[in-house]
């Protein structure tokens, strides 16, 4: 049965990291830590995928990952090559980017969202043996990656190599997914809940407070910050999360985004920062600044328009990756049931038109899912500095 409340989170955060990049609005950081949000909703799928099928869930969580990327490289890196970008046996990244692939000057920042896959792809190998450290020591487990974050923050590990810092700053969300997936958060008691997401929040606002960006308080610019408040708002949305959000689909219409949105994440994701950047001439030719709200309305408004079309013409490979039959709007087509399946669903206690939507976000421990897709406000800088949430 699908819960649609994870799938407006979804959808949520990837209208935030469209409008955080065009408009740089250091706020909507902290209004809605997107990326941390969308690391834990990723961990939660990934766990109940490793429960039910054991480390092969790892080839098929790569499968499903890798060919959307392998679709933006064959059209992005013969363009950087011809721009100035040498071939070295580097390039090869771009089919499995565990590290940070080669661009040139025009595709670091075009590209700059394939931070995330790198990282999706670090979690993902690491998490068999995360998941039995969290099912055998959960505490010390979900603790690990921010005290390491805080040593490195703090100085007490000074030069921690990019991967232990990364680790650091979002594994610890994606480890908030284990314990969602588990049922963790939803028992917690009001009288450790609420102290402790209010101790998180105080902690990092403070920390933020303290320590401001080139950008102010902005959490992209603090990893401390970011992480902390972040873990706040996880442990609120997953930990305090309804058991269902039917309301979502009395609109149709909106309910039809809602899913568009969520069987095309990672396209939109890996894709709009391109259209952000060929965008961004605007500006100076028509006299449109980021105190122009109409402006920037307008620019949104061309950013998902952009990306609506490429989502249209390349999005279909998201289908084919997770084995579902491609569809150019997703959400349309509503399989027949037979009746047996439907009397065998339904001693099962499963919801026989939900479970007719293939491939649509399952309350954790029922279905697996497609790959979702940190994000900055265009700024030129390359690793951590051009990514955000």
């Amino acid at each position: 049965m699908r819960n649609r409340y994870l799938d407006l989170l979804r959808f949520l955060a990837i209208v935030r990291v469209v409008v955080y990049h065009v408009t740089g609005w250091a706020s909507l950081t902290l209004l809605f830590p997107a990326m941390s949000v969308m690391f834990a909703l990723a961990g939660s799928l990934m766990a109940t995928s490793l429960l039910r099928s054991g480390p092969t869930a790892v080839g098929r969580r790569l499968r499903r990952l890798l060919p959307s990327l392998w679709v933006l490289a064959a059209i992005f890196v013969p363009a950087m090559l011809l721009t100035g970008l040498p071939l070295t046996p580097k390039v090869l990244l771009w089919l499995f980017p565990v590290a940070d692939p080669p661009a040139n000057y025009w595709g670091a920042l075009a590209l700059s969202p394939i931070w995330y896959l790198r990282d999706y792809l670090w979690f993902v190998l690491a998490s068999p043996v995360a998941l039995w450290l969290f099912r055998h020591y959960p505490l010390p487990t979900l603790l690990a990656p921010y005290c390491l974050l805080l040593a490195i923050e703090l100085g007490i590990y000074p030069n921690a190599p990019g991967v232990l810092r990364e680790f650091g700053l979002y594994f610890g969300a994606w480890l908030l997914g284990f314990a969602h997936q588990a049922g963790m958060l939803r028992r917690l008691a009001n009288r450790v809940l609420v102290p402790t997401v209010l101790a998180l929040a105080a902690t990092g606002g403070a920390w933020l407070l303290a320590h401001p960006g080139p950008r102010g308080y902005d959490l992209n610019d603090n990893p401390l910050g970011n992480a902390l408040w972040s873990a706040a708002f996880i442990l609120v949305a997953l930990g305090r999360a309804p058991a269902s959000a039917d309301w979502v689909d009395r609109n149709p219409v909106f309910g039809r985004a809602v899913t568009v949105l969520n069987r095309r994440a990672l396209t939109v994701y890996l894709w709009h920062m391109a259209f952000v950047v060929a965008l961004t001439p605007l500006v100076d030719v028509v006299g449109w600044s980021h105190q122009d709200l109409l402006g920037l309305a307008i620019r949104v408004m061309l950013v998902f328009l952009l990306v609506g079309v490429v989502t249209a013409l390349v999005g279909w490979v998201e289908d084919v990756a997770a084995g579902r039959p491609p569809e150019l709007i997703p959400g349309g087509r509503r399989h027949a049931v037979p009746a047996a399946h439907r009397h065998a669903e339904s001693r099962r206690g499963v919801a026989p038109d939900r479970a007719a939507v293939p491939g649509e976000m399952a309350v954790p421990g029922q279905r697996d899912r497609a790959a979702e897709p940190r994000e900055d406000a265009v700024s030129g800088r390359r690793g951590r500095d051009v990514t955000g949430s």
